[in-house]
């Protein structure tokens, strides 16, 4: 297997659907070997469909026809032995962990202002979107250190460096990445691993990718989803929604070598959004 990440595995949390996917199709295509995560089912604190196991399989499936050996997960982030486990698994399958791609993330319960949001609504975002990362990286961690090698990639969101109205949760925990990020860049950089988060923007639910994300942020604000990319697009600098392909590439280089002195950063791709 040859291209940018030949003989090398990569970890990728929240990979049924939308950005995850995207991630691991371009990961698969660039020669690396996989372990996917998701949930694989429904939470009743989440007002929307989270990926599926079916959806989670069409991933993998994907990726072995681009050549990758892969496996397959459901875990919930919520809990630290079932992250544990897989990662272990990943790694006495594969023989080391090169990259772990935080992505596993929910858009909702938001769209409410911070007196008006219940305690458990509030603990499923920062549960999900903030310690999930952190339970995957306490479980990596220190088989990248004992490697002396790896990259970490935290994806939050341009709410992890702007605020967002009614959407209190969201921005904490997506704050919270940004901080994890650099924080845990400097505790590892001496061996030199590398940790970084990527901030997306406005990404189109692109129906190759079964993404959902914008369309739940949509219903959050009451915007009607047969114009909410419309909709979206007025707010965007280059007139465009940023595509999952987009955040994937750009994942791919914080993976590779050619990111080999990239630590502790913040990278957006959002078309400008966060500029202004």
């Amino acid at each position: 297997m040859t291209g940018r990440l030949a003989d090398r595995t990569a970890v990728i949390t929240g990979a049924a659907r939308g950005i995850g996917r995207a991630c691991a199709v371009a990961f698969a295509a660039e020669g690396a070997d996989l372990m996917l995560i998701d949930i694989s089912r429904n939470l009743p604190e989440v007002p929307y469909p989270l990926g599926s196991a079916s959806q989670l399989e069409h991933t993998a499936a994907l990726c072995r026809d681009r050549g990758a050996s892969v496996l397959t997960r459901a875990v919930d982030v919520r809990e630290l032995g079932e992250v544990t486990a897989a990662i272990e698994a990943a790694h006495e399958r594969f023989g080391r962990l090169d990259v772990l791609v935080n992505n596993a993330g929910i858009a909702a319960p938001s769209g409410r202002l911070p007196h008006e949001i219940d305690e458990d609504e509030w603990q499923v975002m920062i549960d999900i979107d903030l310690s999930g990362a952190w339970r995957t990286i306490r479980a990596a961690g220190g088989i990248m250190l004992s490697q002396r090698s790896g990259s970490i990639i935290n994806i939050a969101s341009t709410a992890g460096i702007v605020g967002y109205s009614r959407f209190a949760g969201y921005v904490a925990a997506k704050h919270g990445i940004v901080g994890l990020t650099k924080a845990a860049a400097l505790d590892y950089a001496p061996s030199r691993v590398r940790v970084n988060a990527l901030c997306p923007g406005s990404v189109r639910d692109s129906p190759e990718f079964e993404g959902r994300m914008l369309s739940e942020i949509a219903r959050s604000l009451d915007i009607p989803v047969d114009e909410h990319e419309s909709i979206f697009v007025q707010a965007q600098p280059n007139n465009a929604l940023v595509e999952p392909e987009d955040v994937a590439s750009a994942a791919l280089w914080l993976g590779s070598d050619e990111s080999r002195h990239v630590t502790g950063t913040v990278v957006t791709v959002d078309g400008g959004f966060s500029a202004h």
